[in-house]
């Protein structure tokens, strides 16, 4: 749902030359447009040996009122190695910032007929996209699949967006329930973000004092399926250590999470024109025992002398938030996936982020695989904390092995596995080897099935019918 940090840096002008002569040749340089098509600024590069594909990029969230420029990749080095081997890149800012699906789609389909009408139109398009440009990559080939070849959404909302701001309110519902009942913390209907992001803060501080604080902070990030690894510099937590783990899920929350549970949910609420969540029948009791976090929370409720069974009674006594109908309705627009993929689809995802969960990719198998469309999807998880963590080297193996599967009409099995896929990375050299803290890093691609989304919900779901208030 965040813009990777890295900015999109100028492209390293190659040139041959020596003081005092003109160079026997020159290097064809890329072609770049740039511009604003509405309220979207856009940008292209393309080779001038160009062999007709074209990449077009998602951006993350930006959050309103920051920087919003266009993105024609990940990253400058991406940029540069995409380019190099033929590729034409392209991007949108999106008319706005914040939860801009709606938007994004729009914009990036106008962007695709100003690069047909100004440079040609593309032999084939592959989508691709981080964080809520995952989303966007996944809404595109879904609601366009005649303008796409191929689609690689990476660390993105695949859940799609009535199940990601479901789980969401599971999580700050939980943790005002537990932590501070008689607050003014509000988890839906936000008046003022601000102040309740901060408040949420000061409350999420004072709870993480103590043993009961750090047991009740625990199961409200269990009901969000918070991994517990924070660092990617660090390495994981081991299974058993219930202290650690819970450690780095109270990071994701007071450094990332919370900004967008009690924050960045008002402007998502703006958007829709009424709150898009609810917990009305929700048995938190069950999806405790679903999530990957029930020992954890089970370890540290003993340990504080708290009763797991009284806190859990409360939460499904108290789940009574309704939704706005219409509102679920915008997010259901914007977007909720079907599953059925026309075109191939290569998912990438760390095994430890904690903003956008990977098992976000679970809902999505699922719902692909309920369509009958399961030999277009293909998923590849990375070992590593962070979200859209992936090192250079990473992404382009990625991009490599979407084009492989258009050259070749089927997967390449043997090719997706992690050790082919570790060693693809590591070919490409030390200069895309960099990790999310600018160090080198070592490709990390592993064997990993991601556990369920714990409040799926797909195109064929039907939300409760509920009154608007509540």
């Amino acid at each position: 749902m965040t813009r990777r940090a890295a900015a999109l840096a100028a492209l390293l002008v190659l040139a041959a030359c020596s003081p005092g002569a003109q160079p026997a040749h020159s290097v064809p340089q890329p072609r770049p447009l740039t511009g604003t098509l509405g309220a979207a600024s856009y940008s292209i590069e393309v080779p001038a040996h160009w062999n007709g594909t074209l990449f077009l990029y998602s951006h993350g969230y930006v959050a309103p009122g920051q920087a919003n420029s266009a993105l024609a990749a990940p990253g400058p080095d991406v940029s540069s190695w995409l380019l190099g081997h033929g590729y034409a890149i392209a991007g949108s800012s999106y008319s706005s910032t914040g939860w801009a699906i709606e938007d994004a789609l729009r914009d990036q389909v106008a962007l695709l007929d100003y690069f047909a009408a100004q440079v040609g139109r593309p032999r084939r398009t592959i989508a691709w996209g981080h964080s809520l440009g995952g989303i966007i990559t996944a809404g595109l080939v879904q609601l366009y699949p005649d303008r796409f070849a191929a689609a690689v959404p990476m660390c993105g909302v695949v859940a799609g967006s009535v199940a990601t701001w479901n789980q969401g309110l599971d999580g700050a519902y939980a943790f005002k329930t537990l932590v501070a009942p008689a607050s003014a913390l509000s988890v839906v209907r936000i008046a003022d973000p601000l102040a309740n992001l901060q408040l949420a803060g000061q409350l999420a501080a004072q709870a993480a004092a103590t043993p009961a604080g750090q047991a009740r902070l625990a199961l409200a990030a269990a009901l969000g399926d918070l991994p517990g690894w924070f660092d990617p510099a660090s390495p994981e937590p081991a299974p058993g250590d219930y202290a650690g783990r819970a450690a780095a899920q109270r990071l994701w929350n007071s450094q990332v999470d919370f900004a967008y549970a009690f924050g960045a949910r008002a402007e998502v609420e703006k958007r829709a024109g009424g709150n898009p969540s609810w917990n009305l029948g929700v048995d938190y009791r069950r999806l405790l025992q679903q999530s990957v976090d029930r020992e954890e929370v089970a370890a540290l409720y003993s340990s504080a002398g708290l009763d797991l069974d009284h806190d859990l009674a409360l939460l499904n006594a108290g789940a009574v938030i309704r939704s706005d109908p219409a509102a679920v309705a915008y997010l259901q627009r914007n977007i909720v996936l079907d599953g059925k993929l026309r075109v191939p689809v290569l998912t990438l995802h760390t095994s430890g982020d904690g903003l956008v969960i990977p098992e976000q990719e679970a809902a999505y198998a699922a719902t692909v695989g309920a369509a009958g469309a399961g030999a277009l999807l293909r998923q590849a998880f990375v070992h590593r904390a962070g979200h859209c963590a992936f090192t250079e080297a990473e992404t382009i193996t990625a991009a490599q092995l979407i084009v492989d599967r258009l050259d070749r009409g089927n997967w390449d099995e043997a090719a997706l596995q992690p050790a082919a896929l570790n060693q693809r990375a590591s070919a490409l050299g030390p200069r895309y080897a960099i990790g999310p803290h600018g160090a080198g890093a070592s490709p990390a691609f592993f064997t990993w099935t991601s556990a369920p989304f714990l409040r799926p919900f797909d195109a064929n779901a039907q939300a409760p019918s509920q009154a608007a208030t509540g």
